[in-house]
């Protein structure tokens, strides 16, 4: 697929990114290459291809769900501007 000047024009638009006149010829000819290569995969055989959502098959190793840090909430409470039953206040941002 080969893309115009003018198709660029408007992709630049829509996506807001400023593109020169000096280039709209390079990115035209960049896009038209990526476009070139998403159609040859796109032709590629994929009949009785199983969907992955990894290329490895491979299980994630978890690790056991222990507690691995001491509770040091009043000690950094204690150092915070304010706070009230156990809660940082803050500013309110949105009114």
């Amino acid at each position: 697929m080969s893309l115009e000047r003018s198709d660029v024009e408007k992709i630049a638009h829509l996506a807001r990114l400023a593109v020169s006149e000096d280039e709209l010829e390079a990115v035209a000819s960049d896009l038209s290459n990526i476009l070139n290569l998403v159609e040859q995969m796109d032709a590629a055989d994929t009949e009785g291809v199983i969907p992955m959502a990894h290329p490895l098959h491979m299980t994630q190793r978890l690790r056991e769900d222990a507690v691995t840090e001491q509770n040091k909430r009043e000690q950094f409470q204690s150092i915070a501007p304010l706070t009230e039953e156990g809660l940082y206040l803050v500013p309110r941002v949105i009114e």
